[in-house]
């Protein structure tokens, strides 16, 4: 029988959204809710042949795969996970599979991480969270925020998301400019968004918000110069990933006060540690990466696993990423 791992499930619901009933004569299926580290997870996984992650919640380097000399299939949400080395997966035999594409598309993938972008700039330009901890204080209110309407979005990538929230935009009367290194000036202008430089976009948004996928391009893209570009009036909001801004400028600048604020969702390091200067700052609103937390994205998340393990079971596995390995079996 196979030995189950459901690693991250944060919020105790990846065996309620899901029917693994198909499971039950061939696995074997244990939860993990608390964050592992890589000693714990070594610890903790040596009997376990598959493993099932939600995006980049657990790294997985090589030294974990050297360290896991049962594991035999790696379930991942996405198409890939910059976190885990695939050639070390191959190399130890490890096949690692993907969600199937058509169930993104037909449950629109982009649109939880959209509206909690906008609500997340919502919450840091009318500094909701700390009128709400003064609320709970029993206080009244010292902060005036400010509207969006009028004020120019910029974004950092103008894909299935970036698109999703020029319509948001519009709907509540922004401008919007958009760049990213392989946005065209034609496909801003179908999407009724105006194409500027990179410098630019930083210079002009009153509020920038990033959507670009985390590569080796985009690792460290928004540098201390282009924060540096930013209005003392603007905010940035993150709901992509952590690495994408260099950490330590973003830092500098919400400390010094040369823009106005920040909501996050996303971290270098997640989750990050209790006493990082981030969560010391009363200019961001943070979240702790709820992007594409919904239940019905879970669902779809969790509902893609059970037939991939069991079509691995027979002997068939089906969507794998790494098919190298399936040379050698």
């Amino acid at each position: 029988m196979l030995k189950v791992a459901i690693l991250d499930d944060y919020a105790g619901v990846a065996l309620e959204v899901a029917d693994w009933s198909g499971l039950d004569d061939i696995a074997e299926i244990t939860v993990f809710r608390d964050h592992l580290t890589e000693e714990q997870a070594v610890a903790a996984l040596q009997d376990f042949d598959v493993l099932c992650t939600i995006r980049e919640r657990m790294a997985m380097p090589r030294s974990l795969f050297e360290r896991l000399p049962r594991l035999k299939l790696v379930n991942i949400v996405g198409y890939s996970l910059p976190n885990l080395d695939m050639q070390a997966a191959t190399e130890h035999g490890v096949l690692v599979i993907h969600p199937d594409p058509d169930s993104w598309t037909r449950a629109g993938a982009a649109d939880p991480t959209a509206e909690l972008a906008w609500g997340l700039m919502i919450a840091t330009v009318r500094d909701i969270t700390h009128e709400d901890r003064r609320m709970r204080e029993g206080l009244w209110q010292t902060s005036m925020g400010t509207g969006l309407a009028g004020l120019t979005l910029g974004l950092l990538g103008l894909g299935r998301i970036g698109k999703r929230m020029a319509e948001y935009a519009r709907v509540f009367g922004m401008k919007v400019i958009a760049w990213s290194q392989n946005l065209t000036p034609e496909a801003a202008t179908e999407a009724g968004v105006e194409y500027v430089g990179k410098d630019e976009l930083f210079s002009r948004s009153d509020v920038l918000s990033i959507h670009v996928v985390l590569s080796d391009r985009t690792r460290g893209l928004v540098t201390a110069h282009e924060l540096g570009l930013m209005k003392p009036t603007a905010w940035l909001i993150n709901t992509s990933r952590g690495p994408i801004v260099d950490e330590s400028a973003l830092i500098a600048v919400l400390s010094e006060r040369r823009i106005a604020g920040a909501g996050l969702d996303v971290f270098d390091s997640e989750p990050p540690a209790p006493d990082h200067p981030l969560r010391q700052l009363d200019n961001v609103t943070l979240t702790p990466h709820l992007g594409y937390v919904t239940r019905e994205m879970l669902s779809i998340f969790y509902g893609e696993m059970p037939p991939a393990i069991a079509a691995f079971a027979r002997g068939s596995p089906i969507r794998v990423i790494n098919t190298d390995v399936l040379k050698h079996k």
